[in-house]
């Protein structure tokens, strides 16, 4: 399973951006999908995890009540619709194959390239 993600940018505070992540094919290893971000010099952080199946959601903190991660079974693409966006968000955006820990990428499981992200006006 390859995993491509796009939608990164320049964006100013306050405003929006979405991320997509495009899979090959359905991960067998798995039935969920997860965002992750991680900026210089800090830890991965978990932004959002959804299943293939139900479209069931979780989200970290950080994308409470501002994020939205949604999957598209026919397109195998999940997606990261991110509003009210702030300068520490900016980081590089990544999606992965998520195990039994909702917060976690599955070990070495499938993940994407990352998309850069900067909140910035």
């Amino acid at each position: 399973v390859q995993l491509q993600a796009s939608g990164g940018g320049l964006v100013q505070p306050g405003g929006s951006l979405g991320l997509s992540c495009a899979a090959s094919e359905r991960p067998l290893s798995s039935d969920r999908m997860g965002w992750f971000r991680q900026a210089p010099g800090k830890e991965r952080e978990f932004v959002a995890t959804v299943t293939w199946s139900g479209g069931d959601t979780w989200y970290g903190d950080i994308a409470k009540g501002r994020f939205t991660v949604a999957r598209d079974i026919a397109k195998n693409t999940v997606y990261l619709q991110m509003n009210r966006l702030k300068p520490e968000d900016s980081a590089v955006y990544f999606c992965a194959v998520v195990g039994e820990d909702i917060q976690m990428p599955l070990a070495a499981g499938p993940r994407g390239q990352g998309t850069q992200v900067t909140v910035s006006s």
